[in-house]
């Protein structure tokens, strides 16, 4: 069966980065998606198309593709009396704050005695991405399957690299 849209995927894959850098991989379990709900980002929806079980391929995805180019727009100047006095603040940080809209995550740029630069394009905005790939599984989805990308549901969300989640966004 070649993947197409609303096809359950599974890949093993290491991502890395231009620098030759690994920021992430799927270890010794597949990790699946239903193609074309938004799970993954579009640069990978579309280099899996028309693939078969066993394939494996390597695949160079630009930042429009990927999470976005970097965007100097989505930097701000936040006064550092906004951030609890004791804590050391480091450019490269990652941070979480609680807004009235939930969750708000960005990473520390700078820091000065006054100000706290906050960027909050994905992590990896601008990034060329290099997917080395195995498809592990192609197959109808399951109702199973199907629930698992819908809004509340579990995606399989892997946070311990990029810190976010390409989303469920839509549903299947």
């Amino acid at each position: 069966m070649k993947i197409q849209d609303k096809s359950y995927v599974a890949i093993q894959y290491t991502l890395t980065l231009d620098s030759g850098e690994t920021i992430d991989q799927s270890g010794d379990t597949p990790f699946s998606f239903i193609l074309g709900t938004g799970q993954v980002i579009p640069g990978l929806e579309r280099g899996l198309l028309n693939r078969e079980k066993g394939e494996k391929l390597q695949l160079t995805i630009a930042p429009a593709d990927g999470y976005g180019e970097f965007r100097e727009d989505m930097l701000r100047d936040i006064p550092r009396s906004q951030f609890p006095q004791d804590m050391e603040l480091k450019a490269g940080m990652p941070f979480e704050a609680q807004s009235p809209q939930g969750p708000l995550r960005f990473t520390i740029k700078e820091v000065t005695a006054d100000n706290v630069v906050a960027d909050f394009n994905h992590p990896l905005a601008g990034q060329t991405l290099h997917f080395d790939i195995t498809i592990s599984d192609v197959r109808e989805p399951t109702a199973e399957d199907m629930m698992s990308c819908m809004p509340g549901g579990s995606c399989g969300c892997d946070t311990n690299t990029s810190g976010s989640c390409g989303g469920c966004a839509g549903g299947c």
